[in-house]
């Protein structure tokens, strides 16, 4: 029976030991697959994440605020160019109404057209030989040679289309700047607005991004957190995993191995002849008692009277005397040295066959003060 027991629990110990490294082993192969697993699903949402980032670059929620203050830049400077052109008009209309009332002759030209004038005149009056008419001719003939001489570098345009009033080109120059500077404010307030409706467009584009955003974090924040998790339950899986290999973790250990015994399991003698005291005792006082109840002996003058029926007449009382007394201690001391012997075998025998006293006696400490 000992080399039975003893090698029941060596198998024991030993098929615990397969169990729990494969155990080990097991949990540590799942744990890192699973591991695997949400690593290559935060690697898909991470993709995912660029790829929403870089189709909605402009309207991401961190640029909100941004594109709020560069469209009310834009506003400012809409309203700025919008002032810039309406002066600009004004300025126009002004030089416009101004170049009206000036001639694009100059004063050579407007001299010449008199003279031709003048000559109409004479000629309707006099001949061709008359010295005014000479004369007149001979005025019209140098000045057309000399507005000929001015105006030779004009090419493609008449002499009498050019304007050589110096006035007139003056104003000219200046309106034709106006309109450059006007066609540049309409083109700036033209880009302007295209820059607010894009800006626009980002902002009211920006809540839908934003919720998109918001679901694509989160779902990345909770894989992350369920690939943190796991990834701490890998590692003490492979810490459990070495221990087991190494026999170093949790494992059941032989306290006390089979040995033949000193002695025999029962029958329990010593319990045996305790209660056997102790029923003794009781059925000693208990013949004692019994002996005594139905003992019919008449001990005082009631006894007396109620057995015969009638009354007595006189009683002598027991007479003590001092030898009697003497007997009678003698008696009681015998009594009680006796139950101090019972007393004192009864504590004996609960030491030695029951419980040490020590310990029962702090058993009853422990459940008197508990």
């Amino acid at each position: 029976m000992q080399q039975v027991a003893s090698a029941l629990a060596s198998v024991y110990l030993e098929e615990n030991l397969k169990v729990r490294e494969q155990q080990t082993t097991g949990a540590y192969k799942f744990l890192e697959d699973e591991a695997n697993d949400l690593k290559g699903q935060l690697a898909a949402i991470d993709a995912k994440i660029s790829v929403f980032k870089s189709q909605n670059v402009t309207a991401l929620p961190e640029l909100f605020p941004t594109n709020l203050q560069v469209l009310d830049r834009i506003d400012r400077d809409i309203d700025m160019t919008k002032a810039q052109l309406g002066s600009l008009k004004e300025r126009q209309s002004f030089l416009q109404s101004q170049l009206a009332t000036l001639p694009k002759e100059g004063t050579d030209k407007a001299f010449l057209k008199q003279l031709k004038a003048d000559l109409v005149q004479l000629e309707s009056r006099f001949s061709d030989h008359h010295p005014d008419v000479i004369k007149t001719k001979t005025e019209i003939a140098k000045l057309e040679a000399r507005i000929k001489s001015e105006s030779a570098g004009q090419a493609g345009s008449s002499a009498e289309d050019t304007p050589d009033n110096d006035a007139y080109i003056a104003l000219a120059a200046q309106l034709a700047g106006i309109e450059t500077e006007i066609n540049s404010a309409n083109h700036q307030l033209w880009d302007l607005n295209r820059k607010r409706d894009l800006y626009r467009r980002r902002i009211d584009s920006s809540p839908k991004v934003d919720e998109v955003y918001k679901t694509l974090m989160a779902e990345r924040n909770n894989t992350q957190s369920k690939y943190d998790d796991l990834m701490k339950k890998t590692l003490e899986a492979k810490v459990a995993q070495g221990l087991e290999k190494g026999q170093m973790g949790e494992r059941f250990t032989l306290i006390d191995p089979a040995r033949l015994p000193e002695k025999p399991v029962k029958p329990n003698v010593p319990a045996i002849l305790l209660v056997g005291l102790f029923l003794g005792i009781g059925s000693g006082v208990g013949m004692a008692a019994l002996r005594e109840h139905l003992d019919r002996s008449v001990r005082s003058v009631n006894e007396l009277a109620k057995a015969t029926g009638k009354p007595v007449l006189a009683g002598l009382p027991e007479i003590v005397t001092w030898e009697d007394r003497q007997q009678e201690k003698q008696i009681l001391k015998k009594i009680f040295i006796v139950l101090i012997g019972l007393v004192v075998i009864a504590i004996v025998l609960v030491h030695f066959l029951v419980m040490d006293l020590d310990i029962l006696w702090t058993q009853f400490i422990r459940r008197i003060f508990a």
